[in-house]
């Protein structure tokens, strides 16, 4: 144990480096991908990176009723390959409450099945006869039995989000600048920022039962490609060292893929399951429309109608005044060249210790609860008063900075 000195803590900018892709693998994949046809036609909005195709308008214009009119105690029954399909809306407990779901699982199934029945009913030629038959017969005017058969089968829920999405726009103020700022540097487009309300509605403690985490919700297998994920840190949980993650996935995606349509679903799916999807149809239109193979569901064919449903929803929220955002504070970067403890770090920049947890939350608890100590090289973000207060000595000599700095206890 030894006393702090100034080269123990050094102020420095956030850093934007990037990480150099694999030749081998980028070329291999490109490879494979150019085996399909490129190109992406029959856009209808001049958004050149992110149109809306025909095949997928009511797709998107689906989404946006799930972000902005249907409540989060609101359950949607449609079907899940033609989203105008709207069997019925009804209420449910606010799936956002303790458990929801247990309450909710039979009312939902009652529901499903209410509209099985009656599809099961007309395929099997019976005439309408409630008025509710009526009305569901009316949907399928001059359906063969076989596709009323098929309806049948292919029943959904989906619970509204406008209270969760609303919030998620809120919570998107303290980090969406900062978010378009990292995208920009990697030349990327500005909406791509939009992504987090689909992947985890801007929390940043977002746990999926798969096993995603963070405001990008990266899987730990993916995740360890770009970011440091061990028994003390886990940098998931940092929305911009995240970002960063997430800049360099999308664009080696998009550099595989060679579209945002096709590079934002393989964020859903895979990069090697949308190169064969990609092989065997060819265009986004027609992955849509026609695949259906390994992990490409009903979540990866509305992931990037979802992202452009996500992007209007949340651009008009943002002009609505009583959708004010947080703010993020002003923050500087310290990089520890040597190991320290959070007390530590906490007596020598006089930061508290509920602070540092805040600012950092890719620190796991281990470091909080047990004492350990964060290695060297950790970037850990303070307060930006912690930077003005060192500015006056940074120029100074070492000596000097010795003598005026705090001390604190370090373990080499």
């Amino acid at each position: 144990m030894k006393p702090a000195n100034s080269e123990t803590f050094t102020l420095i900018h956030q850093s934007s480096a990037h990480r150099l892709l694999t030749s081998f693998l980028v070329a291999t994949m490109a490879f494979l991908c150019l085996l399909g046809n490129t190109s992406d036609l029959g856009a209808t909005v001049s958004n050149k990176n992110f149109p809306t195709f025909p095949a997928i308008q009511t797709n998107v214009a689906f989404w946006e009723k799930i972000y902005t009119t249907y409540s989060t105690s609101e359950a949607v029954i449609h079907d899940k390959y033609d989203l105008t399909k709207i069997y019925g809306v009804i209420p449910i407990v606010d799936y956002l409450q303790p458990g929801a779901r247990q309450l909710n699982e039979p009312l939902l199934e009652t529901a499903k099945q209410k509209y099985s029945t009656i599809l099961t009913h007309l395929a099997q030629g019976n005439p309408p006869i409630t008025k509710e038959e009526h009305r569901i017969a009316a949907m399928y005017q001059g359906a063969r039995k076989s596709q009323l058969q098929k309806a049948s089968e292919s029943i959904r829920v989906q619970i509204g989000q406008k209270e969760q999405f609303r919030e998620g726009v809120v919570r998107s103020g303290a980090y969406l600048h900062e978010i378009k700022r990292i995208l920009r540097s990697y030349d990327l487009p500005e909406e791509l920022a939009y992504l987090p309300h689909v992947e985890s509605s801007f929390n940043p403690d977002a746990y999926s039962k798969a096993g995603a985490s963070g405001l990008w919700q990266f899987t730990r297998s993916t995740g360890k490609q770009y970011l440091r994920i061990d028994h003390t840190i886990d940098e998931r949980q940092d929305p911009l060292r995240a970002t960063h993650a997430a800049a360099k996935f999308l664009k080696r995606n998009h550099s595989v893929l060679g579209s945002w349509p096709l590079a934002l679903t393989a964020y859903n799916c895979g990069t090697s399951g949308m190169c064969r999807a990609k092989k065997d149809k060819g265009s986004y239109e027609k992955i849509f429309l026609e695949y259906e193979e390994g992990h490409f569901k009903f979540a990866s064919r509305n992931y990037y109608p979802e992202f452009l449903a996500a992007i209007r929803a949340a651009q008009k929220l943002e002009q609505n005044p009583s959708s004010r955002s947080l703010q993020s504070a002003p923050l500087t970067t310290v990089r520890l060249t040597s190991r320290a403890s959070i007390d530590d770090i906490s007596r020598h920049f006089k930061v508290d210790i509920n602070t540092i947890k805040t600012l950092n939350p890719a620190i796991k608890p281990s470091i909080f609860q047990e004492k350990k100590q964060l290695p060297q090289g950790y970037e850990l973000k303070l307060p930006a008063t912690v930077n003005q207060k060192k500015q006056s000595v940074t120029t100074q000599s070492k000596l000097e900075f010795l003598k005026n700095s705090p001390q604190a206890v370090v373990q080499k």
